[in-house]
């Protein structure tokens, strides 16, 4: 079982010094990735439901920094050698799908290839007003996105004709490390994400889920939706993060076939303490690598 750590690019975890002493401390004590999510913007008061919650609203106050996923893990990549890099996830129908890939493919060439893309459609309809983006049909267009972007990075001269991204004949580099391909795996807990997950995703990221339980469902319903396509699960990255849970946990999870526990936290804002933070979380959840 690998162990990942959620919890840098918002609040504490959005300064530099927190930014670099917890990659560092992460890569020494073993964590095998390191995560960062992204919102462009927040809201004081969002009538949008927020999925990762039982009362539908997020924990993060909305004045809280929070730190571009691309900028901040480029950081990260600067700070480290080995750890691997993840989105957790990054919006793709926020951003121009061209633009994103370059964007995408120069943090992967620079970090040595360590980069996975981890995607999501969003919930806020607040966002996507402010971006200019529609709200509606998200899904459809992250799909045709990602796409494009695989399409990208795999061709030295590419084209591509969808509904919501074109180009003909253009060249866009750096291309990716690992065969001018980055993983990219879908977040989302809902059967909608899961048919994603299914469809054109290299993994799943569950996230916030209500303990291992929850899991045994949500990958039960993933088998099914691989089964009747096609698909053999164990193609796909599996990642997940709990509400509270256990050290012990870790041992049910490998055995329903997750590869990777996230841990989710906030790190203290002192450097210092946060060095010391990492190694207790490391030592408290040591077991998870057995």
């Amino acid at each position: 079982m690998r162990l990942g750590l959620h919890a840098l690019g918002i609040g504490a975890g959005a300064h530099r010094e927190v930014l670099d002493a917890v990659a560092r401390a992460a890569e020494t004590s073993g964590f095998a990735t390191l995560w960062s999510g992204e919102h462009v913007v927040m809201v004081d008061r969002s009538e949008s439901r927020y999925p990762y919650a039982s009362d539908g609203q997020i924990a993060v106050p909305a004045a809280a920094d929070w730190l571009d996923p691309l900028v901040g893990l480029s950081f990260v990549a600067a700070a480290t050698r080995r750890i691997e890099l993840a989105t957790g996830v990054l919006l793709v129908p926020e951003h121009n799908p061209v633009v994103l890939a370059k964007q995408v493919a120069s943090l992967d060439a620079l970090s040595g290839g360590r980069l996975t893309l981890g995607v999501g459609v969003g919930w806020s309809r607040e966002e996507f007003a402010a971006l200019g983006v529609p709200f509606e049909r998200r899904g459809q267009r992250a799909a045709e996105y990602v796409a494009a972007m695989r399409v990208l990075w795999r061709a030295d001269v590419a084209s591509f004709a969808g509904e919501f991204v074109a180009f003909e004949n253009v060249r866009v580099n750096p291309k990716p490390v690992r065969d001018r391909r980055i993983p990219v795996i879908l977040g989302g807990n809902s059967d909608a994400a899961l048919r994603r997950v299914v469809t054109w995703g290299d993994g799943w990221y569950g996230f916030n889920l209500a303990g291992v339980e929850a899991v045994r469902e949500r990958l039960a319903a993933l088998r099914e939706l691989c089964r009747e396509s096609g698909r053999d699960i164990r193609e796909l990255r599996l990642a997940v993060a709990l509400q509270g849970g256990e050290p012990g946990d870790a041992r049910a999870l490998a055995e329903l076939g997750v590869g990777e526990l996230v841990l989710v936290d906030t790190p203290p804002e002192d450097p210092h303490a946060a060095t010391d933070w990492v190694g207790a979380l490391a030592r408290r959840w040591d077991s998870a690598r057995a």
